[in-house]
């Protein structure tokens, strides 16, 4: 397999976490963490569903992941995520040591891999990993604007019966 096909594989596979995320009313952020050509962590949104802050789905296939290998360095592992990393998950992918993230579409309100900062590439940490962005970004995109879609109108027309 080439490695463009490699990387749609893989961020396909965490479309189908993002899709998880959507079916029980979550924003659709999928992720999976790769270790030698397998997933080895998987995770979608979770933070309507928990009612904790943390389940987003990077914290979730990284804790898988560190659960599979039995340690907190993900040195050789990549993670694809649907939407750009936040803040918590790039702190998370930082200390984790992840060797390459890859995500989908940008975050321009909350995104910390260029799009408000990059925290990623920032020198001055001791990790530094390596990224591609732009990975099926029209996908991933898509399913969180028609999600936020429903949403509005789902919204609207409850107010208006109210």
């Amino acid at each position: 397999m080439n490695q463009q096909s490699r990387e749609t594989y893989y961020m396909e596979q965490a479309l189908i976490e993002a899709k998880k995320a959507r079916a029980i009313g979550e924003v659709p952020i999928g992720a999976v963490v790769v270790y030698q050509d397998t997933i080895i962590g998987r995770g979608y949104n979770q933070r309507e569903t928990s009612q904790n802050a943390t389940t987003h789905a990077e914290m979730i296939a990284i804790q898988e992941a560190c659960d599979y290998l039995k340690s907190w360095r993900l040195e050789n592992c990549e993670l694809y995520v649907t939407l750009e990393p936040c803040p918590m998950c790039s702190g998370a992918i930082i200390m984790s040591r992840v060797s390459h993230v890859y995500f989908g579409a940008r975050d321009p309100k909350g995104g910390t891999v260029g799009s408000l900062m990059n925290l990623l590439t920032d020198e001055r940490f001791n990790h530094q990993p390596m990224v591609t962005e732009n990975i099926l970004a029209e996908e991933c995109g898509e399913i969180l604007t028609s999600f936020f879609k429903v949403l509005r109108k789902r919204k609207k027309s409850q107010k208006e019966k109210d």
